[in-house]
């Protein structure tokens, strides 16, 4: 059983910074492409950034390009989503998910690539 779990959201005010960490167990991290979602309150869960298998494919909303990176570590099961300069519209729950497709190195953007996923973070950034 693929289990994802986040952590590292909190408050934090206009401009501050958070790390975002999501800790996966039950299957062969390395094999598989990782992504960050959100969702803010009444709105649907969308596309934050993702990461391919090998790390040499990443993508990212343009919402966030410039001021997030996504990152991972393959020999700890953990990937990561460093938040910089980070803006009220940022606030939401924010999710990893874990691709569907084994051994793909590309970063999905579809939420219908992912087959697991944590139960999310709350990022809740003060104006």
């Amino acid at each position: 059983q693929v289990q994802l779990v986040e952590s590292g959201g909190g408050l934090v005010q206009t401009g501050g910074s958070l790390r975002l960490s999501c800790v996966v167990s039950g299957r062969t991290f390395s094999a598989y492409g990782m992504g960050w979602f959100r969702q803010a309150p009444g709105k649907e869960r969308e596309f934050v950034a993702s990461i391919s298998w090998s790390s040499s494919s990443t993508a990212y909303a343009n919402s966030v390009k410039g001021r997030f990176t996504i990152s991972r570590d393959n020999a700890k099961n953990t990937v990561y989503l460093q938040m910089n300069s980070l803006k009220p519209e940022d606030t939401a729950v924010y999710y990893c998910g874990s691709a569907r497709e084994r051994d793909a190195d590309y970063a999905p953007r579809g939420m219908g690539s992912y087959d697991s996923w944590g139960r999310g973070t709350q990022v809740t950034v003060s104006s």
